[in-house]
């Protein structure tokens, strides 16, 4: 009863809009939730992973990793590994077999606040999340159709607009400031703008590994106080430990190290590309991109064993006509989901990039490019769907319009994940008896009312409504409509998790280069 009262006043509205807005502010969707189960789609067969696999462990034990760093080789030597002729460090193939039995199968990573517990995200194998991420140097502004060099309050005001979309399930340095060129300053200023925004789980790269201790200060704050941060980590760090092809990238490998020495996930990213960082054949970027992800793995492994690291096999495509990087194709979806289900061969936690489309702008080519990455990525059962919002220009830049959009196609295409339930309820044989005989439809019915919610997803920014109304309403496309969407959303909302004298003693004590004036909507920014 109380379903058809609330149903029939959606219908009593002003119209869409007042169905919308009353629809908007029910919460989440019923018919979805986080970490639906994927992995259905598997584009390779077991024999081909089994292949990959062999191929993977023989570049580790023959080929190795170049340019390894003393404090590296002071962990894994006396452990088993071997640096060969050619002075590269390789793993036995027994060694890694050990390793990969030995490693972490899953991963937690809280949320904080009014969010803990229920919306924590749990890496395990085939449950799908979404997670924001990209550093992108530029920012889309609608207005003008251009790219904007990306500052430090973006990252805060991408992270707010994150906290209030259901579908994004983790926050992420989305942007980097460009406007702050200091090292210290930019990392202890994007972590500040990513906790005073959001209390969702969160996924962050440091420049530098003397950042973490401090870094951890403010995640204490943040926590509960002291200590808290260790005991129910809310942030997990990322960056590229490899340099392809098959080479250590120092700075991020030194925060892998450090990471790991504390007992911190590192979601680590390996991105090698097609005919430029790696071979053009797709088995063979497979083949490469397993191994010096396995070798990260190695890494943590023998540093602190059982260590959780996310299995973030990221190959990249090019286009071999001008040797760019095509974060759109058809082969990057195809890969992509290849590599994750390379992730579950080993029962790893595992995340991908996908969403990374070619396009400039929300238009025909951003869609089918995002549906296609997106789908893929997600019925390949990855855990997580990193720079999942808002990316354009093939990861250069990030829009907030992009961000909302995103964020409801992610609702329907988690709905393609849950599948159908198949029951003698759902098979309705009742139902259908009843209401062919009288009244000829399914209108109103009971049945009809109570699976209303539960069923289905329904968007407010894709248009639904006939075409004579869409006209009445002004023609708008999904572009004007997600712009309405961001205004509204960023108008409003100014979140500071921290509380004013909290923030106070940060600003205090850590260089944040945000004013806390633009942090509010007196400074009418929107």
């Amino acid at each position: 009863m109380n379903q058809q009262v609330r149903r029939a006043g959606r219908r009593k509205g002003a119209g869409r809009q007042g169905r919308l807005e009353a629809r908007q502010s029910a919460g989440p969707s019923q018919a979805i939730w986080p970490g639906i189960e994927g992995g259905k789609f598997q584009p390779l067969a077991r024999g081909d992973m089994d292949k990959i696999h062999a191929a993977a462990l023989s570049i580790l034990e023959t080929t190795g990793l170049g340019d390894p760093i003393p404090e590296l080789l002071a962990i894994v030597l006396p452990k088993g590994a071997l640096l060969n002729e050619h002075g590269r460090l390789c793993f036995p193939r027994a060694l890694m077999e050990d390793l990969i039995a030995g490693a972490a199968r899953e991963y937690y990573v809280h949320a904080r606040g009014s969010r803990a517990g229920k919306d924590d995200v749990h890496c395990v194998r085939n449950s799908v999340f979404y997670s924001n991420s990209g550093t992108a140097v530029t920012t889309f502004e609608a207005g003008t159709r251009t790219f904007r060099a990306s500052t430090v309050l973006d990252i805060y005001d991408f992270t707010r607009l994150v906290d209030t979309l259901d579908n994004i399930h983790m926050i992420g340095d989305t942007v980097i400031g460009t406007d702050v060129p200091d090292d210290f300053e930019h990392d202890m200023t994007m972590v500040y703008a990513m906790l005073a925004g959001s209390e969702k789980p969160g996924c962050l790269s440091f420049r530098h590994r003397k950042h973490i201790k401090p870094a951890i200060e403010l995640f204490d704050m943040a926590s509960g106080g002291e200590g808290t941060f260790l005991k129910k980590p809310s942030i997990i760090f990322g960056g590229c430990p490899i340099v392809s092809p098959l080479r250590f990238g120092v700075e991020n490998l030194e925060i892998l190290i450090e990471a790991s020495r504390l007992g911190l996930t590192s979601d680590i990213a390996v991105a090698p590309q097609s005919g430029a960082t790696a071979p053009a054949p797709l088995a063979g970027i497979l083949a490469q991109v397993v191994a010096e992800t396995l070798a990260c793995l190695a890494i943590v492994n023998l540093n602190t064993p059982g260590c959780p690291l996310t299995f973030a096999a990221w190959p990249f495509i090019t286009d071999l006509r001008t040797g760019s990087f095509t974060g759109g194709s058809g082969e990057q979806a195809l890969v992509s989901s290849a590599a994750v289900q390379m992730g579950n061969y080993y029962d790893l936690p595992n995340s991908i990039g996908c969403g990374m489309t070619d396009a400039k702008m929300p238009d025909a080519q951003y869609g089918y490019e995002k549906a296609l990455s997106f789908t893929l990525a997600a019925h390949a059962g990855a855990n997580r769907l990193c720079e999942v919002g808002g990316m354009m220009g093939s990861l250069m830049g990030c829009s907030f319009e992009s961000m909302v959009i995103d964020d409801e196609a992610i609702g329907m295409i988690s709905r393609t994940l849950r599948g159908i339930e198949v029951s003698d309820e759902t098979l309705s044989l009742d139902v259908i008896h009843a209401c062919a005989v009288d009244p000829g439809h399914f209108l109103g019915n009971n049945q009809t009312i109570e699976f209303m919610e539960s069923e289905y997803v329904y968007p407010a920014l894709m248009d639904r409504s006939p075409t004579d109304q869409w006209e009445q309403e002004g023609s708008a496309d999904l572009f004007e409509r997600s712009r309405a969407k961001v205004a509204e959303i960023m108008s409003s909302h100014y979140p500071n998790y921290f509380g004013a004298g909290q923030d106070a003693t940060i600003r205090s004590t850590f260089p944040i280069r945000i004013e806390s004036d633009d942090m509010t909507a007196a400074a009418n920014r929107w």
